[in-house]
């Protein structure tokens, strides 16, 4: 079933050690800083596009009103920063195809 498994940045880390060739401590840093530089750039609202996988892009969404749908009552929504993931085509076709086997 779904979402039973979570693929961790020790096991990226593991995966470079295992694959790469580098040393355990090299492939956490390694890991560590691609991670760091991909913060960074979102924290400064620059979007992160690594190609065949996806783009993570920071939106800004405007203050609006919205309701509580239990009482109905409006509230107000204070203007915020989301993170979004857009996957490529590459990557949204692997994860269908990986539906039907």
């Amino acid at each position: 079933s779904m979402g039973e498994k979570t693929l961790t940045r020790m096991d990226l880390s593991e995966a470079v050690f295992r694959e790469v060739g580098l040393s355990r401590n090299e492939s956490a840093q390694l890991v560590e800083s691609m991670l760091q530089h991909m913060s960074d750039a979102l924290v400064q609202g620059e979007q992160v596009k690594i190609s065949s996988f996806g783009t993570f892009s920071v939106r800004d969404k405007s203050a609006r009103v919205g309701r509580n749908p239990k009482t109905g009552e409006e509230v107000p929504i204070q203007p915020r920063r989301v993170l979004t993931f857009r996957p490529s085509h590459l990557m949204k076709d692997r994860v269908a195809d990986g539906n039907r086997k």
